[in-house]
C-alpha cells in the first residue's frame, strides 16, 4: 500500500514515519521541504516541495495515486481547500490531523468522547481546526471525499519536555529553572487533570486507522489512558532531574491578563481545563491498541535526550525574567495585603 504524508517529520508524524518504515506492506512518501532528511529511516521516499506551491506539487504527483494521504500541517480551511484540489481522485483515504483542543470550552462534562461538542471561543487555533473539520466532513457528505479526522491531545517526543507554562522558545527554560532550584510557575493549583501521550503510542493507533475502511467518514481521538494532575506531571519531571519540585501557583486567568504569551488559548482554551479522554472508539477500530508508555517512562527518556543534545537546550532568558517578575510582584502583593 502507498501513503503520502504532508510533513512527516514533526512530533507526531515522525513516530508514524518510523513505524511504517519497518512495515514492508507500506510504501511511504513524505512531501516536505527536506529540512529533516537526515533523521529519516531507510526506505522512506521524499517528494521535496513546499506544499504551498500548489502548481509544483500538482506537477510532481501528476501520475501518482495513493491509498492514504495525510496532512499533518493543515491549520486553516484554505490549506484544506488546496489539499482537496490536489488529491481529489488520487487517494482512497484522506486523513487530517485536527486537535483535541477543539472540544467544548468550558466543558459541560470532563469526560471527552468524539461526541463532545466542538466549540472553543478562547483559541483561534482551535476554531480554525473546527472550520477545517467542518469543511472536510461537508466534502464527505456531499461528494464522498474519503475523510478520516484525527484529534490528538498533548503528544510529546524525545526532543522537548511537555509542560503547561513556558515561553515562546519551548520548555527548556523551565527545566533550567528546576535545575537551578528556582520555583516554576504552575497554572491553577496543580490539581487539574491532564493526559500526556507519547508519540510512539499515538503512532500505533494511527497506523491501525490507515487503509481502514471503517474509518472513512469518522473522527477519532488518540491519547493515552493515563490521567495525571499537573502536580504529578511536574513532580515526575523534577524526580527525573533529581531536584526538588518547587511550584509557584498562579491562576490561569491572571497569567492570561499579565502576559504577552498566548496563555488565553493555551491555558484558558486548553490546559487549565480538566480532561479525561475515553478512547473506546479508536480501540474498537484498532483492536488490540493500548497506550503502553507511562509518562514517567516517556518523560525520563525525553529528559535524557534533551540533556545530552545541546541543540534541544534552547534557553529563554526573557521568559525566565518574566517568571521571576511575576513571582516577585505576587509576593509583594501578599505582603501588602497581609500588613494592610
Amino acid at each position: 500500500m502507498k501513503a503520502l504524508f504532508i510533513g512527516g517529520t514533526g512530533t507526531i508524524s515522525m513516530a508514524i514515519t518510523r513505524l511504517l518504515a519497518g512495515m514492508p506492506e507500506w510504501e511511504l512518501y513524505l512531501l516536505n521541504r527536506g529540512n529533516r532528511r537526515y533523521d529519516l529511516p531507510e526506505g522512506i521516499k521524499t517528494i521535496e516541495a513546499d506544499i504551498n506551491d500548489e502548481a509544483l506539487v500538482a506537477e510532481k504527483i501528476s501520475d501518482m495515486r495513493f491509498d492514504v494521504v495525510c496532512d499533518f500541517i493543515g491549520f486553516v480551511k484554505e490549506q484544506l481547500e488546496r489539499d482537496y484540489r490536489l488529491f481529489r481522485g488520487k487517494t482512497k483515504q484522506f486523513m487530517y490531523i485536527s486537535s483535541a483542543s477543539a472540544y467544548q470550552k468550558p466543558l459541560s462534562d470532563y469526560r471527552i468522547t468524539e461526541g463532545t461538542p466542538l466549540v472553543n471561543p478562547y483559541w483561534e487555533y482551535s476554531r480554525n481546526k473546527i472550520a477545517c473539520e467542518d469543511y472536510l466532513m461537508k466534502l464527505y457528505r456531499e461528494e464522498g471525499f474519503p475523510v478520516t479526522i484525527i484529534r490528538p491531545s498533548h503528544t510529546y517526543d524525545e526532543r522537548s519536555v511537555p509542560l503547561g507554562v513556558h515561553g515562546d522558545r519551548g520548555s527548556f527554560q523551565v527545566i533550567r529553572r528546576m535545575q537551578l532550584g528556582k520555583p516554576v510557575i504552575v497554572h491553577g493549583d496543580g490539581t487539574g487533570l491532564w493526559t500526556m501521550t507519547h508519540n510512539s503510542d499515538f503512532a500505533k493507533a494511527f497506523v491501525g486507522l490507515m487503509g481502514n475502511v471503517h474509518a472513512i467518514g469518522e473522527n477519532y481521538q488518540i491519547t493515552s489512558d493515563e490521567t495525571l494532575t499537573w502536580n504529578q506531571i511536574y513532580q515526575t519531571i523534577a524526580d527525573c532531574l533529581g531536584v526538588e519540585y518547587k511550584p509557584y501557583y498562579v491562576a490561569s486567568d491572571f497569567l492570561d491578563a499579565v502576559s504577552r504569551y498566548d496563555f488565553r488559548g493555551g491555558l484558558i482554551g486548553d490546559k487549565s481545563n480538566s480532561l479525561v479522554f475515553d478512547n473506546a472508539k479508536v480501540k474498537r477500530a484498532v483492536p488490540g491498541f493500548t497506550a503502553t508508555v507511562r509518562f514517567e517512562q516517556g518523560v525520563r527518556n525525553t529528559i535524557e535526550y534533551v540533556l545530552s543534545h545541546p541543540e534541544c537546550q534552547v534557553e529563554d532568558p526573557e521568559f525566565d525574567a518574566w517568571c521571576d517578575n511575576v513571582i516577585a510582584v505576587l509576593e509583594e502583593a501578599k505582603k501588602k495585603l497581609k500588613n494592610g
